[in-house]
């Protein structure tokens, strides 16, 4: 089936266990990801209308409203409708349901006009795009001119020796503990998959540059397992 059909049933399945399982397989480092990246979006000054690609369960709009200026919009973007329903349960339970408000469509066809956001932000969801590049000059298209778009991703550490521990995590361990929680071995085996056939850094900030940013920054976090890319319109 299409990749994008693909993903959506993968999400669907894995939805009730992905936020436990996310978190602990990253052993909660990705908290701290997140609370960086949330740096790069917010002005502590002005409220900002925000969109959220690729937000799963939500778990980065929360954290962007929790530090966002009083009157910041939020509005998360999913294909997934398993993961947007657990999404809306964990946003009215952290009272914040008049800050951010969820939507099923899709990335690769954002259904706003050009110029509708300050910001707008990814986690760990652009290596799930069917058209990369399509996905990127949409999110550049929805962008006031000088927003900003501020995207997490999972990567490969340049050590051989990080390389190797990681590989053999992601690649021998996650799976297997993935499987066993979730059910579904086959997702835990794609997620790391995903990750490893993800352009490097140089690569990626070129197919950011060819969407259109003019400006393009990179920053490696724990031993390059994670990356921040922001690109300015």
């Amino acid at each position: 089936m299409p990749k994008k059909e693909g993903i959506r049933q993968l999400f669907d399945n894995i939805a009730p266990e992905y936020d436990r399982l996310n978190h602990l397989l990253s052993m909660h480092i990705d908290k701290t990801w997140r609370s960086r990246a949330v740096k790069q979006i917010i002005d502590k000054e002005k409220a900002l209308n925000i969109l959220d690609v690729a937000c799963g369960t939500g778990d980065f709009a929360i954290s962007i409203a929790r530090k966002a200026c009083p009157g910041s919009k939020i509005t998360g973007l999913d294909i997934s409708a398993g993961m947007l329903a657990i999404g809306r349960e964990k946003i009215k339970k952290a009272g914040l349901a008049d800050i951010i408000a969820l939507e099923e469509g899709d990335s690769e066809d954002i259904q706003y006009g050009e110029g509708s956001f300050d910001r707008v932000s990814v986690a760990f969801g652009v290596r799930n795009f069917e058209h990369l590049d399509q996905g990127l000059k949409e999110m550049y298209r929805v962008l006031k001119r000088g927003g900003k778009l501020v995207i997490l991703e999972l990567s490969t550490p340049q050590s051989r020796v990080m390389r190797w521990l990681y590989n053999l995590y992601f690649l021998k361990i996650l799976p297997v503990i993935g499987g066993r929680i979730s059910g579904n071995r086959s997702a835990y085996e794609y997620l790391p998959a995903s990750v490893l056939n993800f352009p490097g850094p140089a690569k990626f900030k070129q197919i950011m540059s060819d969407a259109g940013f003019g400006t393009v920054i990179h920053k490696g976090f724990t031993f390059g397992i994670c990356r921040m890319y922001v690109g300015i319109k």
